[in-house]
């Protein structure tokens, strides 16, 4: 009896408390199931990310996206992670966890681009993408690629080359 009346004080306490915050989480589509963009490939995730970039500072500033995506492969949404300099942007990892969780997302897509126009990822693109595979694991969310983009319209693909495990 004692334990159940410290409950409710608790409760009470939690549920009135102008100290503690209140998360709200919460999810708005502006279309229907039916009108989404479901990606199967590569080819498509370019097709959709590449007009993302801005045509005036994709050849000088490198930019990180991300497209959220549900069961079906269908796009929930996109976000724009980073925007870096001439060589390289910072992202990480915890955000992008933070947003694929609240938008309850079964995969992601990761893209971003290399101002030089060299597709190769390079050592920290391998990492930074292990890193973010073995986080989003944690909660069954598949990274199910990460490309990345040139000014001149080509693209790499970790799917495509089979480094997505």
């Amino acid at each position: 009896m004692n334990t159940e009346n410290n409950y409710k004080k608790w409760q009470q306490h939690f549920e009135r408390s102008p100290r503690l915050a209140e998360i709200k989480v919460t999810y708005k589509s502006k279309s229907r199931l039916k009108n989404k963009v479901i990606i199967l490939n590569s080819k498509e995730t370019f097709a959709v990310l590449y007009p993302l970039f801005n045509n005036e500072t994709i050849g000088f500033i490198e930019e990180f996206y991300m497209l959220i995506l549900n069961r079906a492969n269908a796009i929930l949404g996109w976000v724009k992670l980073s925007t870096g300099g001439t060589t390289g942007t910072i992202i990480d990892k915890k955000i992008i966890a933070i947003i694929a969780l609240q938008m309850n997302a079964s995969g992601i897509i990761l893209c971003h681009n290399h101002p030089s126009g060299n597709i190769k990822p390079s050592e920290i693109d391998i990492k930074i993408t292990e890193a973010v595979n073995q986080a989003c694991q944690l909660f069954e969310i598949k990274v199910l690629d990460h490309v990345i983009i040139s000014p001149d319209g080509t693209y790499y693909s970790f799917a495509d080359e089979g480094v997505m495990a």
